[in-house]
């Protein structure tokens, strides 16, 4: 802000009440009050105008976008995953309970099996909605820091550790996610062979020969037991699995949930090159900080001796 408007600004607020002391005042002389009242509330309004616009350009120029886009995708990845998720598992217990194990002691290790999941869920949820916090946040650190290249050395040096730490992290949570991304795909294939089996039954080939031999077998899966009954669903039961809202909803919320899988990992990548980089950026700030409080340490002992 120029220093010609800091000075100017008392002298405006005293011609701005300077007219309004006057007991009579003539007509002409009220319009030309009424013109200088404009004039400096005008001038007035630019200057605060001038120190806003500077201001946002400042924050502005301080926001990590990069961590920013990350931080966004990271959160749509592992919502999409936890949210879907959740639900195709509990359409998937419905639709065993009513189509392939009728009785509860079959499948009561596969319902222990989803909840157990479905906490984990919650866990992963929780997790990485802190974790995408706290990456933010130091995105927005080292920004400012790098920024501001004479920080101090301890101030700088401790951004290092952290950063290091953070590189660490989501190199094993990126690893694990692959993992997840990975295990999520399972249903998905499971539910494209039983959907591809139904659209086989429709088909002219199918035709020629009995629809009753089509079966879909989930016990050759591992989902339940061999004693589970009946366990498999054949010709018109299996199309009326393949009609019902359980199957239909559950398989597409795999597909979103096995994507939002593969948008976190995409945003881990994207957070570990971001981190490293920020490393290097205060590896590099952090040794000029060094060599200015040498190169002054000398200067003052110097000034000491003489």
């Amino acid at each position: 802000m120029p220093h010609r408007n800091i000075v100017m600004l008392p002298l405006l607020f005293c011609g701005l009440f300077q007219p309004l002391h006057q007991s009579a005042v003539s007509s002409d002389k009220k319009n030309r009050t009424i013109i200088w009242l404009s004039f400096n509330k005008t001038i007035i309004a630019n200057y605060f105008l001038e120190g806003c616009l500077d201001c946002c350009i400042k924050c502005l120029g301080g926001v990590p976008y990069a961590s920013l886009v990350a931080t966004i995708l990271c959160f749509s990845g592992v919502a999409l995953f936890c949210g879907c998720g959740h639900v195709a598992l509990t359409g998937t217990v419905t639709m065993l309970e009513n189509h392939f194990s009728r009785i509860t002691s079959d499948h009561a290790t596969l319902i222990d099996v989803v909840q157990i999941l479905q906490y984990i869920i919650y866990g992963i949820a929780s997790f990485f909605f802190l974790y995408g916090i706290i990456l933010l946040a130091e995105g927005f650190y080292t920004t400012s820091a790098v920024k501001e290249m004479h920080s101090e050395f301890k101030t700088t040096v401790c951004g290092r550790c952290i950063s290091a730490m953070f590189v660490f992290l989501t190199y094993i949570l990126g690893l694990a996610w692959l993992g997840i991304f990975g295990f999520s795909a399972v249903p998905v294939f499971l539910f494209y062979n039983m959907w591809t089996t139904c659209a086989a039954m429709k088909s002219p080939i199918a035709n020629l020969t009995s629809v009753d031999n089509i079966c879909v077998d989930v016990r050759q899966y591992g989902v339940i037991p061999w004693n589970a009954d009946p366990g498999k669903a054949c010709g018109q039961n299996l199309a009326d699995i393949c009609n019902t809202s359980e199957f239909y909803l559950s398989y597409h919320l795999y597909i979103v949930a096995c994507a939002g899988a593969g948008a976190t990992v995409i945003a881990l990548i994207h957070y570990l090159m971001i981190l490293a980089a920020n490393w290097a950026y205060l590896k590099g700030a952090c040794q000029q900080t060094h060599a200015y409080q040498d190169i002054k340490t000398k200067d003052d002992a110097e000034l000491q001796d003489v």
